[in-house]
């Protein structure tokens, strides 16, 4: 009996445990801190990559290296992607059109959804994962290894040595890969929709011709050009604050496609609501 007693208590005490208003506001307030810690330490970096972009004798030996890498390595990936999509793409519109638009519009939404939106999102996405978890398992493992350290003792800045070649090589070649992924997506939804549907080649090119503006070249490229930026800073970022060895390495390239994800997104709402609202007023 008093076992029995002596236990009774802890259980109604444990069924009795309430959320307290305190402990939910001091965990958003954690949150918030870290969120504007996240942004300050961004933002310094950033002049910090802005500054370090004058020492050109550093940095420009390199440029032509990653932009190989970042750009030219990662046409296969941009392109395979670009074919399926304008693929499902083209058999979607055909679907969802049902006889009550005329088909032609086929072209219209596939060359306007994959210039303005699919290309540039889904080719960032896809860089995000392999771009920016090189970039950041790279520089951590450099920064685990203490090679950054040796590189500081020898003269040389981090960020005109390492982090500049691989943000302007982002810049300059993902707007190339997004421009090749263009043309392909709207040529395999026009051959998708001559050999899968009942529509003809000319019937494709006059939708494509109906409501074609230079602005959705422009603003794809654009955005996939901000899109690069990010993805590389954020990569070059997590990667120079990795610690802990491999497993810091492996958290670095983690957090670095997680977060160039989110931020993907962001810019694209972000660009369709200042530029896209922007021009329709």
């Amino acid at each position: 009996m008093t076992n029995a007693s002596s236990v009774l208590p802890e259980v109604s005490l444990g069924a009795r445990r309430v959320v307290r208003p305190g402990r939910v506001l001091t965990t958003m307030g954690r949150v918030t801190r870290r969120g504007l810690e996240g942004i300050g330490a961004l933002t310094r970096f950033t002049a910090r990559t802005l500054e370090a972009v004058r020492d050109v004798r550093t940095w420009g030996p390199l440029a032509t290296l990653h932009m190989r890498r970042v750009g030219v390595d990662s046409l296969p990936i941009g392109l395979f992607i670009a074919v399926f999509t304008g693929i499902v793409l083209s058999l979607l519109a055909s679907y969802s059109f049902t006889g009550a638009v005329p088909l032609y519009f086929v072209g219209t939404l596939v060359e306007k959804t994959i210039t303005m939106e699919l290309a540039p999102v889904l080719t960032a996405l896809v860089l995000a994962g392999r771009v920016g978890a090189n970039i950041a398992a790279e520089l951590g493992t450099m920064r685990v290894t203490e090679q950054i350290d040796a590189l500081e003792t020898l003269g040389y800045d981090p960020h005109a040595y390492l982090v500049v070649p691989r943000v302007l090589s982002g810049v300059v070649m993902f707007p190339v890969v997004v421009g090749a992924a263009m043309m392909l997506g709207v040529a395999s939804g026009w051959i998708a929709s001559i050999g899968l549907l009942d529509l003809s080649s000319a019937d494709f090119v006059k939708g494509v011709r109906l409501f074609f503006s230079a602005f959705d070249i422009r603003y794809g490229l654009v955005k996939s050009a901000s899109f690069g930026l990010m993805v590389t800073l954020i990569g070059s970022i997590r990667g120079l604050r990795a610690s802990g060895g491999a497993e810091g390495v492996g958290r670095a390239a983690t957090s670095a496609v997680v977060y160039s994800a989110v931020l993907i997104l962001l810019l694209d709402a972000f660009w369709a609501i200042t530029w896209l609202l922007g021009s329709e007023r």
